[in-house]
């Protein structure tokens, strides 16, 4: 076991060792949200023949190379075709078809005129105006070529992917299985937020916060409340977990006091721990555990350090086991705006708000930022990593941020 680790081995040591979970076969309609686990071919040109994209007359471009206002052309009309279906003719010489958005075009057309742009009388179009050969045509393959890689394993299905899978003739696709996440609380003077609030008592943030984190990501949530500070509850539950989940995150238990058991559990338990202590602020507590290929990350008590730690240790756990291929969070630099005045001697992650105007990245605190506060996670998209013997950072520093939300906002 490792102690007071950095942050980045912290991440690598869970990182190295987890493997994505089992894939399976679902339907196309279940995918959305869902990470691939095969690789996606074209089986067919997309568009698979020319079409029109427009509602227009298909013609030889050389029929109208003269057209003018003053001198129209005239051509005769000889079918009209829709969407879905082909033309019966061939386009020749001083003929013309009509073509619905998304028709074949017909053989000899090799151009199509808007059919606003025309005049017609009854089988008789006049043209005012030359195109090139080519005009108004979507070619065959334009969108997406017959053997083309469309998604590598690891890709997170979009609605858009969804559309261009289904595009391609794919009823269904190779996933991998969500991954299993057990969330346990402990701590003697935890509540559930459905119980009346008796004197020293505090209402149980954790829980439910760590459960929507990970129904955010994806995963399939296993919670299992709240549990005293007692060794022999905390390896029952600890167990219970490990029976189904992928991975057991706890929080509470794991600093140096005297109800701090959680570690004890884990050793009776007969469970690897991989490091204990992670030299950072909030949060530095955070342990790491394997056991039989599944994993157990034990957080802070304290809601804002269970959440940062969380963010940075175990969601990209979470999103390797997922099958993802980018997992970490993504590293900016940012012109810091405000000020903060506390020296930092250790490491520290402060909650902010990171904007990006122009192509300019700034962030802003979000409020408090002791382990407790909960309030300046709300909009935060961001940390400042502020490295150990800091001193106070003022306006207009430039510093490094982590971004672990959408910094749009969306």
């Amino acid at each position: 076991m490792k102690r007071n680790v950095a942050l980045e081995e912290a991440q690598d040591l869970l990182l190295r060792m987890a493997c994505p979970v089992k894939e399976c076969k679902i339907p196309l309609f279940d995918a959305a949200g869902r990470v691939l686990s095969r690789e996606i071919k074209a089986p067919i040109n997309l568009p698979p023949f020319d079409r029109s994209p427009l509602d227009g007359y298909a013609v030889r471009a050389e029929d109208i190379a003269a057209a003018s206002e003053a001198y129209p052309t005239s051509l005769e009309v000889i079918e009209e075709v829709a969407a879905g279906y082909a033309a019966r003719q061939r386009v020749t010489a001083k003929t013309a078809i009509k073509v619905m958005t998304g028709a074949p075009i017909p053989a000899g057309a090799d151009v199509v005129i808007k059919h606003e742009d025309v005049t017609r009388t009854g089988n008789i179009c006049k043209f005012f105006y030359p195109l090139k050969s080519g005009s108004n045509i979507v070619r065959t393959g334009e969108d997406v070529k017959k053997g083309e890689l469309i998604a590598a394993p690891g890709t997170h299905v979009s609605p858009a992917m969804v559309g261009l899978i289904a595009a391609l003739g794919f009823a269904e696709v190779s996933v991998y299985n969500k991954v299993k996440v057990a969330v346990i609380s402990t701590g003697d003077e935890l509540v559930d937020c459905s119980q009346p609030l008796q004197p020293g008592k505090i209402y149980n943030s954790n829980l439910p916060s760590l459960v929507a984190a990970c129904l955010k990501l994806g995963a399939k949530i296993t919670a299992l409340g709240n549990v005293p500070d007692e060794l022999d509850s905390i390896a029952d539950i600890i167990s219970l977990g490990l029976a189904d989940a992928d991975i057991v995150i706890t929080t509470g238990g794991v600093s140096a006091g005297d109800y701090d058991v959680v570690p004890d559990a884990l050793d009776r338990l007969g469970i690897n721990v991989i490091y204990r202590g992670v030299n950072m602020k909030p949060g530095s507590p955070v342990l790491a555990a394997e056991y039989n290929n599944k994993f157990i990350v034990c957080l802070s008590g304290n809601p804002a350090a269970a959440l940062v730690t969380f963010d940075l240790i175990a969601v990209p756990l979470i999103k390797k086991k997922m099958g993802l291929t980018s997992y970490l969070p993504t590293r900016l630099d940012a012109v810091f705006e405000g000020e903060f005045g506390k020296p930092s001697p250790q490491r520290r992650f402060l909650r902010g708000r990171l904007q990006v105007n122009e192509g300019a990245n700034s962030v802003t605190l979000t409020g408090e930022q002791s382990n407790g506060v909960l309030k300046s996670l709300i909009n935060c998209n961001a940390y400042i990593d502020v490295p150990a013997g800091s001193g106070r950072m003022n306006a207009g520093q430039d510093v490094s941020v982590l971004v672990v939300d959408d910094v749009f906002g969306h």
